[in-house]
């Protein structure tokens, strides 16, 4: 399985609308087709930084301005690619700003970085292929 953690620009009650839109008639987890399981982490309640490197909430704290207490995880199931599900849901929440993190590098990409393409340590968005291909021994 792999993760992304989405951190998305207002308010978690707006999130959680907008999955309730999109993905109606279900919630803990919302799915797509069963290979995309969403739902909300918490910092208070849930596990969520509970094994994030320092470095690693250093960045995403200067890319969101404050410390966040909660964010839409995404895993993604091993049988599929995921890149096209991930990017258009990732699209979704945060069409009003934020960032998201993947399993592959620390930077906390922004929704034009992802559109455009950027790559940050020689990896772009959720570049599962690539970090393999970096991390060969």
């Amino acid at each position: 399985m792999r993760s992304v953690f989405v951190f998305p620009a207002g308010e978690r009650a707006e999130t959680v609308a907008s999955l309730d839109r999109h993905l109606p008639e279900q919630r803990d987890p919302w799915t797509v087709e069963g290979n995309l399981y969403i739902e909300i982490d918490d910092e208070q309640a849930g596990y969520l930084f509970s094994d994030w490197d320092p470095d690693d909430m250093a960045a995403l704290e200067a890319a969101v301005g404050h410390h966040p207490t909660w964010a839409v995880q995404i895993d993604i199931s091993g049988r599929i690619d995921g890149t096209t599900e991930v990017r258009q849901l990732v699209e979704l929440l945060l069409q009003h700003g934020g960032v998201v993190t993947d399993d592959y590098s620390a930077h906390p990409w922004t929704l034009q970085e992802i559109k455009s393409g950027a790559v940050n340590d020689g990896l772009r968005f959720f570049d599962f292929r690539a970090y393999h291909e970096l991390n060969r021994e």
